[in-house]
């Protein structure tokens, strides 16, 4: 049935299409001195993001069946088990097919009428992925992404996040951090995934405590004296580190 996703999708695009839309406000700002109001929600998103799936229907008037890992308009495009794990394999055009079936030892298949183009890949689908599958467990991950990598034939495998976060790209990225952290030693984090080449991003402490700031926040935004803030604080009313 049905399956969820690993994890809340819907909510992470929901703030990339608010930031996008407050980086568009804002610009409408500085041109018209206009402001506005911004309105998304989790739904109307999640129906945005299914992208090429909503065209498939919206162009047939026939809802896509279920695919599992497979792309529904290309063929050869899903995960395929291989002899030490599994790889997706995203077969894009008809001169990658080709490339793929040399490297795989079986020219044969890109001459063959039923596969030559991806229109008949598509149609002849159920034919052809057995094939596929039977012949990718016969090399490991490795193998493969070695040979075809050269050629242009788009491949990755597919990771543990321990592989994850051990793979070289990540590691020359600078995707892990750890940051010191006050009572909790050193912590493991996620960088950013956006690279500035004029402002590079540096995050070198971690997130304040609960009420680290608050006395600073309220004695130069409120202009509270320390007595106040103390007392604010021995009422209960506020969380103030040190007070």
């Amino acid at each position: 049935g049905p399956q969820k996703a690993g994890i809340a999708i819907t909510d992470l695009m929901t703030g990339m299409y608010a930031t996008v839309a407050i980086l568009a406000a804002l610009a409408h700002r500085d041109r018209t001195g206009e402001g506005q109001w911004l309105d998304l929600c989790l739904f109307d998103s999640a129906v945005a993001m299914m992208a090429v799936m909503n065209m498939n229907y919206l162009v047939t008037g026939t809802p896509p069946g279920r695919a599992g890992n497979a792309h529904q308009n290309i063929v050869p495009y899903q995960v395929f088990a291989c002899a030490d794990g599994h790889l997706i394999l995203a077969v894009g055009n008809d001169s990658q097919f080709k490339k793929f079936c040399e490297v795989a030892g079986r020219p044969e298949w890109a001459r063959d009428s039923r596969f030559a183009q991806n229109a008949n890949r598509v149609r002849h689908r159920a034919t052809l992925v057995p094939l596929l599958a039977e012949m990718l467990l016969s090399r490991t991950q490795r193998e493969w992404l070695d040979a075809l990598e050269p050629l242009g034939v788009p491949c990755g495998p597919i990771n543990r996040l321990d592989a994850v976060f051990a793979d070289p790209q990540l590691v020359a990225r600078g995707l892990k951090s750890d940051l010191p952290h006050p009572t909790a030693g050193v912590v493991p984090q996620v960088g950013a995934p956006m690279k500035f080449m004029g402002t590079p991003l540096a995050p070198n402490r971690p997130p304040p405590l609960l009420g680290e700031h608050t006395a600073a926040v309220l004695r130069e935004r409120l202009r509270l004296s320390d007595a106040a803030i103390a007392q604010l604080a021995d009422e209960g009313v506020i969380a103030v580190r040190g007070v």
